[in-house]
């Protein structure tokens, strides 16, 4: 699970849009036990800017292989940072930054 999360934040107008291509194969119940494997999928997913919360979301085996998430907040934060991290069924966490643009 070394793949760097892809991330795109831009401020327009006081609203910042995100774009998150999370790397994960995000392997569920039945493809597991098909594939006589463990399941692993990522369980949830938290932004923040400044130790400020932004996103939060629960996620379950529904999500596809390398997940693609999308959302909108507002502030002035151009220039700051957004702090993805996402942590999966196995108790696996993956933090990746970006400066907002």
């Amino acid at each position: 699970m070394a793949n760097k999360s892809r991330i795109k934040a831009k401020e327009k107008k006081g609203i910042t849009t995100v774009k998150v291509l999370a790397k994960h194969p995000m392997m569920s119940y039945d493809e597991a036990k098909k594939k006589g494997k463990e399941a692993n999928f990522i369980t949830s997913m938290v932004a923040k800017v400044g130790g400020e919360v932004v996103f939060e979301a629960s996620t379950s085996q529904f999500l596809s292989k390398n997940p693609f998430i999308q959302f909108k907040f507002k502030g002035e934060n151009k220039g700051k940072e957004l702090e993805f991290t996402w942590t999966d069924l196995k108790g696996n966490t993956r933090t990746d930054k970006k400066k907002i643009k």
